[in-house]
């Protein structure tokens, strides 16, 4: 079984805080356009190591359920009265799924990064358990009950504690099964169960919601992190022998076909160079190079869904994709709107943020003699 569908989140959202204002539990508030639960669930689905999201709702919440189970990659569990109920609910509903580690995070931290993430999974790979975690940097007092400072305490070795907090599947869903209630959170649970857990470097971003001030800090850390970057790509291919081309993953009939080392998609090729480059990531033939034997008559979806990863593994989404082809022939009209669906699928996003469109070259250079096809792409990724 591969790293992506052996690992799965727990995703505990079936509290009913008010604390935090607005007259909704504080998963279903909004935050910058979203519901705080979309925010804390999109990190994990669309984070490449993430095979399988289990959301534990409030039973209240459950009519909810089919609008989150409409995605593949998510099942929906009602949770119980505790915090620890709500765990093991979710943990029994990914029983016999293959899944080896789990990562349990509270949908009050909805900002949480792909990078958090990432390093939680990587330490799983040598401990049973793993958690951010944030020094403690400031001074620790002791106060009276009249509201006086009654001490100090050592602040050396001490932590903030953040989740997700991952381990190995069985043994965690052992010890929630064999767990006195009480428990301050799952590696509390863990080390009463004899697990070791790693601590890995956690993220001031990853605050969790409890009062109405920090949806205003969660608003303003939003806004800070927008990065967007902009990426053009360009390809040349030249007509050769065939009855086809293949354009954006497309068949199209024609009298000759491309001339390429993989299937000469011009258009695809376009499109993933130009999100290399919104990432500083080198070029196609970098990735794939046209000397290496394994990549002679690939598919270009095996290119285009490679760069979409690595965007994805750098924290950002592709927010649109903005593709020309130029040629006399084959007429592209008839075919864009499938080229769209085809890109928009493997990228994951929306077909209206795929542009395809064509035009010609008035008869003048290599296009308008009809001896190729050429492509160009721009390329918009903004940081999830």
């Amino acid at each position: 079984m591969s790293d992506t569908t052996s690992i799965a989140a727990v995703i505990v959202a079936a509290g009913r805080g008010l604390r935090a204002g607005g007259g909704l539990p504080k998963q279903w508030r909004m935050l910058g356009g979203r519901t705080v639960a979309a925010h804390a669930i999109a990190a994990f689905r669309e984070h490449p190591r993430i095979g399988l999201v289990a959301l534990v709702l409030n039973p209240g919440d459950m009519d909810m359920a089919p609008g989150w189970e409409a995605h593949p990659d998510v099942i929906v569990v009602p949770g119980g009265a505790t915090r620890s109920e709500s765990v093991r609910a979710g943990l029994d509903g990914l029983a016999g799924r293959g899944i080896d580690k789990v990562l349990i995070h509270d949908v009050a931290r909805p900002l949480v990064g792909a990078d958090v993430i990432g390093r939680v999974i990587d330490a799983l790979a040598t401990s049973a358990g793993a958690a951010p975690a944030l020094p403690v940097v400031d001074a620790l007092w002791v106060g009276t009950e009249a509201g006086y400072v009654g001490g100090t305490r050592d602040r050396q070795a001490l932590w903030r504690a953040q989740t997700p907090q991952g381990f190995s599947y069985d043994a965690i869903r052992s010890a929630h099964l064999a767990a006195a209630p009480g428990a301050a959170d799952d590696v509390a649970v863990a080390r009463a169960a004899g697990l070791d857990v790693r601590i890995v470097e956690g993220d001031e971003r990853n605050l969790k919601i409890t009062g109405p001030g920090d949806f205003a800090r969660a608003e303003a850390l939003l806004e800070d992190r927008m990065d967007i970057r902009i990426g053009n790509g360009f390809d040349v291919h030249a007509f050769g022998p065939g009855g086809h081309v293949t354009l954006c993953g497309v068949t199209i009939p024609h009298a000759r076909g491309l001339v390429g080392h993989s299937d000469a998609d011009v258009g695809m090729h376009a499109v993933t160079d130009a999100i290399f480059g919104a990432l500083a990531d080198g070029d196609i033939g970098r990735h794939f190079p046209p000397t290496d034997p394994r990549w002679k008559g690939a598919a270009s979806k095996v290119f285009l869904l490679h760069a979409g990863r690595r965007a994805r593994e750098r924290g950002f989404e592709v927010s649109n994709v903005d593709l020309t082809l130029i040629c006399e022939r084959p007429k592209i009209g008839p075919h864009a709107e499938r080229m769209i669906a085809e890109l928009a699928a493997i990228l994951g996003i929306a077909g209206d943020r795929v542009s395809v469109k064509a035009t010609t070259s008035e008869r003048l250079g290599f296009a308008g003699r009809e001896e190729g096809i050429a492509a160009m792409a721009t390329v918009a990724l903004v940081k999830a």
